[in-house]
């Protein structure tokens, strides 16, 4: 079964809790405190796999949890990190954010992708000795993981994609030109999932061809079969369209090359821009003028033309290297643009709550429980991850209430795990 769409919600691990804990050693007095942090959890990584070419496995569990971290032990001892947990995808899988819609991920290789981080450790009590407070009984819990609920839609990476009604010869097409074996008969929707094959034009060049399932009028509008696979065409670099030129169903070739563009634009209007040659199929079955006129009207369009017969082969080998020869001047197969941002809450709603005092040792505290999400994604050793931090504190409020409250420069602000000095 083909399924290249699917819902799955992700949680990643929750950091393990710091521990309080003193020393305790014969001959030693006052060891001390000695409690270890926890281990950070597990992320949620997703992972292209070259043998997936389909998401069913989606279909049958939608909800995947990492482990968390182990909590903080005696003696210093840290608590071992939660492995990550790795799910596999067809490569060309699209990660969207269920919520925003906006793109989190694009799995074209197998290069891993931490798509939800694991909460980090909290600390021991051994952080909170100081020679004020020298016996600290308490230690901080560890940071709640990431959770997402995703889209995943799979769009097939091919060079070239066919276009065009049922019944054209999209299938013949593509078995003739590669290896792929597609069902092959004389009715409509004979193709019921997209078909990849590769195309070898030369000794270490070739390409791949999609064979996208028959596409009607309304199939932007879910007519047909086309609405379920119209997004394995947003990555082809090169659009061929083939068009029945005999017209033996009845149909008009210029009718069916109009219809198919503009269910191509109402889809997606980058793809009404995408290059695209044209192939009228089924010459040998075509009169002369049926042909000439069809020529005519595309090459007025001003698209390429290509006149072939799939059945018995005539034409094939001038339009695969046509093929091959405007590939090498087009860009690559596109990639989507990661345009995932946090979604922060409105300044005016209660999730913005925070609570700043000041400790015995002069220390801002801020406590905020939506803080924890966000400092949950923070790495304090990248730029602008620590960019996006304080961008969050002035947007909030933060930073206007401490200065306010007469916070100087170089004075400690905590905030859950992470202290800093205040720079103005």
């Amino acid at each position: 079964m083909f399924i290249d769409k699917a819902t799955i919600k992700v949680q990643a691990g929750t950091g393990g809790n710091g521990a309080v804990s003193f020393h305790r050693e014969k001959f030693v007095a006052a060891g001390g405190p000695d409690g270890g942090d926890g281990g950070r959890g597990g992320n949620v990584v997703l992972q292209g796999c070259e043998s997936i070419n389909t998401l069913i496995d989606f279909k049958y569990k939608r909800k995947f949890i990492a482990q968390n971290g182990q909590n903080g032990g005696t003696n210093r001892c840290f608590g071992k990190s939660a492995p990550d947990l790795v799910i596999k995808v067809p490569v060309g899988t699209v990660v969207k954010n269920a919520e925003s819609g906006q793109v989190m991920a694009d799995i074209v290789d197998e290069t891993p992708v931490i798509i939800a981080h694991g909460g980090k450790g909290g600390w021991g009590n051994s952080h909170f000795a100081t020679p004020t407070r020298q016996i600290p009984r308490y230690a901080k819990p560890g940071i709640p993981g990431e959770s997402f609920d995703l889209i995943l839609e799979l769009k097939l990476l091919a060079d070239v994609g066919l276009v065009g009604y049922p019944n054209v010869g999209k299938s013949t097409l593509i078995s003739v030109v590669s290896g792929a074996k597609p069902v092959i008969a004389n009715y409509h929707f004979t193709t019921l999932t997209p078909v990849l094959g590769v195309v070898k034009v030369a000794e270490e060049k070739s390409f791949v061809m999609a064979d996208i399932p028959g596409l009607i009028e309304g199939a932007s509008d879910g007519v047909g079969l086309g609405h379920e696979f119209l997004r394995h065409v947003e990555r082809c670099r090169l659009i061929v369209h083939v068009v029945d030129v005999s017209g033996c169903e009845g149909r008009d070739p210029k009718e069916d090359f109009k219809t198919i563009n503009h269910e191509l634009a109402n889809f997606s209007e980058e793809l009404s821009t995408r290059e695209q040659i044209v192939v009228a199929n089924k010459s040998d079955i075509a009169t002369e003028e049926q042909i000439e006129d069809f020529k005519n009207f595309v090459e007025e369009q001003g698209c390429q033309f290509f006149c072939i017969s799939a059945a018995t082969r005539k034409g094939i080998e001038p339009l695969v290297h046509a093929i091959s020869q405007k590939l090498d001047e087009l860009p690559p197969i596109k990639r989507f643009e990661v345009n995932y941002v946090p979604v922060m809450p409105d300044k005016d709603e209660n999730k913005w709550k925070f609570d700043i005092t000041v400790d015995e040792d002069g220390v801002y505290v801020v406590e905020a429980d939506w803080l924890v999400k966000v400092l949950g994604m923070v790495n304090i050793e990248d730029e602008e991850s620590l960019g996006y931090f304080q961008r969050v504190l002035r947007q909030s409020g933060i930073i206007d209430r401490l200065e306010e409250m007469g916070i100087n420069e170089g004075d400690t602000v905590s905030i859950l795990n992470f202290e800093f000095d205040y720079i103005r």
